[in-house]
């Protein structure tokens, strides 16, 4: 007889553990590496609100991601490790054998019950809308919000009840130069049938040179994330807000802050 708890959660399912003490080394770790490489700074976090609230960021760099990292670490620094923050990924994290570690960390499979379970847990949930759409974007392209359509995200602040936090980050596209998002590619080779994936990047770094799927070791660029203002959906938009019209106010924000941050980067990579 099969005795397994078929409702037991799965790695990245919301459950409401926190493992403090996990990010907290992971944090300690992380940090020296991200500072001395990355000379990373994040800035806007003293406006961050008090109770669950939804981050809404831009994404660079794939195959890894270095925005939602390195706000870990200054949002632990300064709300300290019992406050928890999560972050939510794609299906195919979970499908690793990193994934309990993963969920150790507060990363959480990309579904609205999660995110609303996070929220209304008075929990801070990071999402990039863009996913790797917005990740993989040539370099070129890299001051460019693009979340693909994607809107999602306005839904499950709305049902949680709680504001939207915009971030905009630069410099994490700089890691590499990336050529193509490789939609095509990934279309050949049949990856969105086989694990969701609709992007195969091209890009060219070190030490491999020309590399699929992004395989070079990340250059030293130094990374900048803002945190803007939360914005109060219901007291902005009303009790029956225009999905599309909080979309595009959202994203006219971000843009201009990430504007503001591409007009003072003197340098690729230097910052």
């Amino acid at each position: 007889m099969n005795t397994t708890d078929q409702t037991a959660p799965l790695p990245g399912d919301f459950t409401g553990e926190w493992n403090a003490d996990t990010m907290q080394r992971m944090v300690s770790i992380a940090r020296p590496f991200f500072k001395r490489w990355f000379r990373f700074e994040v800035r806007g976090l003293e406006t961050f609100p008090s109770g669950g609230a939804l981050i809404v960021s831009n994404h660079s760099g794939l195959p890894f991601a270095w925005d939602a990292p390195i706000l870990w670490v200054a949002f632990f620094e300064k709300f300290g490790y019992e406050r928890r923050f999560y972050t939510l990924g794609h299906d195919i994290l979970f499908r690793t054998p990193a994934a309990e570690r993963l969920s150790r960390m507060g990363m959480l499979r990309a579904s609205r019950d999660n995110a609303n379970k996070a929220l209304r847990s008075g929990a801070a949930v990071m999402v990039f809308p863009g996913a790797a759409h917005d990740a993989a974007r040539p370099t070129w392209e890299q001051n460019v919000i693009d979340f693909a359509g994607h809107t999602g995200y306005v839904s499950m602040a709305i049902e949680a009840g709680v504001p939207i936090v915009p971030a905009v980050q630069i410099g994490g596209q700089e890691t590499q130069l990336y050529l193509t998002r490789g939609t095509w590619l990934a279309k050949v080779l049949g990856l969105n049938r086989l694990v969701r994936l609709e992007q195969l990047p091209v890009s060219f770094g070190f030490p491999f040179g020309l590399s699929v799927g992004t395989g070079n070791l990340p250059l030293p660029s130094k990374i900048i994330t803002r945190v803007l203002d939360p914005i109060d959906i219901t007291a902005q938009f009303g009790k029956s807000p225009d999905i599309a019209e909080v979309d595009q106010y959202v994203r006219e924000v971000m843009q201009s802050a990430l504007d503001e941050l591409a007009a003072q980067r003197r340098f690729p990579i230097l910052g």
